[in-house]
């Protein structure tokens, strides 16, 4: 059997587009981010502009729905890699870490 890569480390299916080492699902992760800074910045400039509040509200959930994918995308990874492998070595910490991890998404 592989080992994992370490957490924060490129997996095997991770692809190198312009030389990038990041994993797929941060490579996702990373691109949620940007959409949801672009959005923000609309919505600050929205603000800004004195526009209707329901459309800036609009976008203001965008920017939360882009963030939870995130999250999300994040999360996948770190339970597929960092967790797995760490059940493996001490299974205390790696329960730990969800529960905290799941305590602060509450």
């Amino acid at each position: 059997m592989k080992p994992l890569p370490q957490c924060g480390q490129r997996s095997p299916r991770s692809i190198r587009r312009g030389g990038s080492p990041l994993s797929l699902q941060k490579q996702k992760t990373l691109k949620l981010g940007k959409q949801a800074q672009g959005t923000l910045s609309k919505v600050v400039e929205m603000i800004k502009a004195d526009q209707y509040c329901p459309e800036i509200i609009q976008q203001v959930d965008s920017v939360l729905g882009l963030l939870k994918s995130a999250k999300r995308e994040l999360l996948a990874g770190h339970l597929d890699t960092c967790v797995a492998r760490q059940m493996k070595s001490n299974k205390k910490k790696a329960v730990d870490e969800l529960l905290k991890i799941y305590n602060l998404s509450c």
